[in-house]
């Protein structure tokens, strides 16, 4: 007995690996069912994905609280702005540059227009960054609508051309003449939905991210400003730009 295991381990594992290997055939041969048409769409899917992935990358990135919230910034702005220290709220802000400063920089620029003027400039600036943050999410919608539609188009073709065999034939197309038209259909259907959900999920997750960041921008920049409100007018000069 103690004899035969060893030849018992090798029968064993080259079941196995010839196991594996007719499972790497039979994916390949799914994948390259489709003909030219199948396979063009299959490398759009896949082109999509690399796409969706890189997206997900960039936003993970990018979203980070520490990049658009620097932390401290609000509150040294507003020790500043405390003491009347304008040019020093205004260099803060450039050290750090980020959504948060943007916001503060463009409030203070308009703080000799009083406090409706710094409202109205934090608004626009408040606007126009969620509006570019929300720029390259919207690639990921697009890609979660447009995948599902590329594996319609696969499933359309090869149903076209699984009944075009019926036809050819006149009824006499058996289950393996039709076999390449249904694996082109069912492949690249999947292939749509693959791509086309996690691209949905990312998308909505990076955009909730978008609302609650710049709804804390918005909390900070209020806190931040907030001694520029209670200040006549006549009394706050804005900073002098350096270029």
């Amino acid at each position: 007995m103690p004899q035969g295991l060893p030849i018992q381990f090798e029968v064993l594992l080259a079941q196995g690996n010839a196991d594996q290997a007719a499972e790497s055939a039979g994916l390949l041969d799914i994948v390259l069912s489709g003909g030219i048409v199948g396979a063009v769409i299959l490398v759009v899917l896949l082109s999509l994905s690399f796409l969706a992935a890189y997206l997900v990358f960039d936003q993970v990135m990018t979203l980070r609280r520490g990049e658009v919230l620097p932390e401290g910034l609000s509150e040294t702005v507003r020790q500043a702005l405390l003491t009347g220290r304008l040019q020093e709220a205004d260099a803060a802000c450039r050290r750090e540059p980020s959504v948060l400063s943007v916001v503060l920089l463009s409030g203070i620029a308009e703080v000799e227009y009083g406090w409706q003027g710094v409202e109205k400039a934090v608004e626009d600036a408040l606007a126009e960054q969620s509006a570019r943050m929300m720029r390259r999410i919207e690639y990921l919608s697009v890609i979660g609508n447009i995948a599902p539609m590329v594996g319609l188009l696969g499933t359309v073709t090869g149903m076209i051309f699984a009944f075009q065999q019926v036809a050819t034939t006149r009824g006499a197309a058996g289950a393996g003449d039709l076999a390449e038209g249904i694996y082109q259909a069912l492949v690249t259907t999947v292939g749509g939905l693959v791509v086309a959900i996690p691209a949905l999920a990312a998308y909505a997750v990076s955009r909730n991210r978008v609302d609650t960041l710049i709804a804390d921008v918005a909390f900070q920049v209020q806190h931040a400003l907030a001694p520029i409100k209670r200040r006549p007018t006549k009394n706050v000069a804005a900073p002098k730009r350096t270029s």
